[in-house]
């Protein structure tokens, strides 16, 4: 004898078994994604443009949001003159050094850009032993003749540092940086020379805007070695002077430049933790 389920039994079933599958299929439609929830890219906004440069793309990153950067770079070279004709420079004996110092610490405000602060020591010194200056012809020309002439030149410095990092690629070991700088420094100068003998005392105060972009090699995951150099700058200074301990003046000045200057090339070496 066939044995029948009772009808609500049926009914039951079949109306569990038609929401369970009514839910199945609306849980799959509701993972497609929809016109609505798409955003369309607009390829001829600027961002889209930074993007495909890798200037704001989050996938390139490189230095993460939060990380703390301590370094610094330091510089130093060496010029060495004998009997050196240039232009108007004739007969050039000379001798001198520069030197900087400059720890940074800053910090990543988001990923591939960070803010911080720079301290800078830099000490120079020039010393002419003989050296003629010719303008002109040798009858009508300006003639001006160095036997002695030495200047010393000490310079502190701070800074706020706004940095950049630019991926190459998708690499984490190699980028290229921007760093801008707004420096406030303050220098003393002192020139000697003779025949007759007089010297000069000079103090001032200057403000300047400096880019400096560079290259960033990771050595390990936390130490990494920089290279930078000075390619713009925009200074204004104001100096007083005291002459022969008798006589005083006060000089101002301003300029800006656009140009690889080998001078300011440093070589740093910085943690990221």
């Amino acid at each position: 004898m066939i044995q029948t389920k009772p009808l609500y039994r049926r009914l039951i079933f079949t109306f569990l078994f038609s929401g369970m599958c009514f839910t199945a299929h609306s849980r799959i439609v509701k993972e497609k994604p929809t016109a609505a929830d798409s955003t369309a890219i607009d390829t001829t906004s600027i961002n889209y443009h930074r993007s495909q440069r890798g200037l704001i793309a989050m996938k390139n990153m490189f230095v993460p949001r939060g990380q703390w950067i301590f370094g610094g770079t330091a510089s130093y070279s060496t010029q060495t003159n004998d009997s050196y004709t240039f232009l108007v420079f004739e007969d050039l004996g000379s001798d001198g050094y520069t030197f900087k110092v400059s720890p940074l610490v800053a910090y990543a405000i988001r990923d591939n850009v960070a803010l911080g602060g720079r301290v800078a020591y830099s000490r120079s010194l020039t010393h002419i032993d003989n050296g003629e200056i010719n303008l002109g012809d040798e009858e009508s020309g300006t003639h001006i003749v160095a036997d002695y002439y030495y200047q010393l030149k000490h310079s502190f410095s701070i800074a706020g540092v706004w940095r950049q990092y630019i991926p190459l690629g998708s690499s984490k070991r190699f980028a290229l940086f921007n760093e801008t700088a707004l420096n406030f420094s303050y220098h003393q100068k002192k020139f000697a020379a003779n025949e007759p003998v007089r010297g000069t005392y000079e103090t001032g105060f200057s403000v300047s805007l400096d880019v400096s972009p560079g290259l960033i090699a990771f050595i390990t995951n936390t130490a990494a070695v920089e290279v930078n150099v000075g390619v713009m700058g925009l200074t204004y200074g104001v100096s007083d002077q005291t002459h022969n301990q008798l006589y005083k003046g006060k000089v101002s000045s301003s300029s800006l430049n656009f140009n690889i200057n080998l001078l300011s090339i440093g070589l740093g070496f910085s943690f990221y933790l």
